[in-house]
């Protein structure tokens, strides 16, 4: 499978020593909902690991046996366990990578009247699993000021569209534009480059400047300076998720997640013992609450501004009493 497959890759580079030979590593993904979804892949399958084989089961090999004659049925093998293990370190290793500091996500889309909405849904899903988006490349765009009536319309659709990226992005995501070559583009040394708007502060490459110094088009301008070179994937980022104590004045604790690109119409939330699934229009997660917040109850969420806010409420019966 590709997504096996792209997930021992970034294995691979998050373990190979230092002076291997690259500084960036682009990888060109699938289209926004299937990217999302293979992002949080690693996660997804750590998580059926420990329902399927969870560690309190191992027992101790000498009361293995005496298990199995109990229980009536065989007790899993030992080198299940062991290969469990194995795949969860693995796993472990790739998700380190995706949410690491260093790793960060640039979204290619030509805009137009569709762009928008899968935009927005792909910048939600990538928030919901704590991936940021470092910029949006606007591809492919036309040139403007031509006499052609045909070609003329269609560049003052995709100008449109623009304007709208620039509004909803820009300036917390920069927005790059890439034009309309006429043709596919030659492989990473086309000398065609991502250039910021007018005042906005340089190049693909985060350098100010002329023609000699713009990023060259293909994955080198989507490359651009992806953290400094020769950075190692090895510290997490931020957790996304941040806990406000508001006992005093509201008596709750609100946990708060920044989810940019969410509409209400398509925010789900659900309760499951110690864990909150949040479903974000085509995408969800299931997120383990902490230890404070599985001492309360859920007693109301609301979506502004783009940072969905959970409300809980202590339980009295299972909240430390004041003395």
């Amino acid at each position: 499978m590709e997504s096996i497959a792209l997930l021992r890759a970034l294995r691979a580079a998050q373990t190979a020593p230092p002076g291997t030979g690259w500084d960036v590593l682009v990888v060109d993904m699938p289209p926004a909902p299937d990217t999302v979804a293979l992002l949080a892949l690693p996660e997804q399958l750590r998580r059926y690991l420990r329902r399927l084989l969870p560690a309190e089961r191992q027992a101790a090999r000498a009361l293995r046996p005496m298990l199995a004659q109990l229980a009536g049925v065989p007790m899993p093998a030992q080198r299940l366990y062991e290969t469990a293990e194995r795949w969860e370190r693995e796993l472990a290793a790739v998700q380190g990578v995706i949410e690491s500091e260093a790793t960060t996500v640039r979204l290619v889309v030509e805009p137009g009247p569709l762009a928008d909405r899968a935009l927005r849904t792909a910048r939600a899903g990538l928030a919901l699993h704590g991936c940021r988006v470092e910029a949006v490349i606007a591809n492919r765009l036309l040139p403007t000021g031509t006499s052609d009536p045909w070609l003329a319309a269609l560049s003052g659709q995709q100008q449109d569209a623009l304007k709208e990226l620039y509004e909803q992005w820009a300036p917390a995501v920069p927005v790059r534009e890439l034009p309309h070559l006429g043709r596919d583009p030659r492989g990473v040394g086309d000398p065609r480059g991502a250039e910021p708007r007018p005042g906005e502060g340089g190049g693909a490459d985060g350098v100010e400047g002329g023609d000699a110094q713009r990023a060259p088009a293909g994955l080198a301008a989507l490359a651009g300076a992806v953290g400094a070179p020769g950075a190692r994937p090895d510290r997490p980022a931020p957790d996304p998720w941040t806990v406000e104590d508001r006992l005093a004045d509201d008596g709750v604790l609100l946990w708060r997640l920044p989810l940019p690109g969410a509409d209400r119409d398509g925010l789900g939330l659900v309760r499951r013992g110690d864990e909150l699934i949040v479903t974000v229009g085509p995408f969800h997660r299931v997120l383990p609450l902490p230890s404070a917040l599985r001492r309360c109850t859920v007693s109301g969420a609301g979506l502004r501004d783009g940072w969905l806010q959970v409300r809980f409420t202590p339980d009295p019966d299972l909240w430390p009493k004041r003395l």
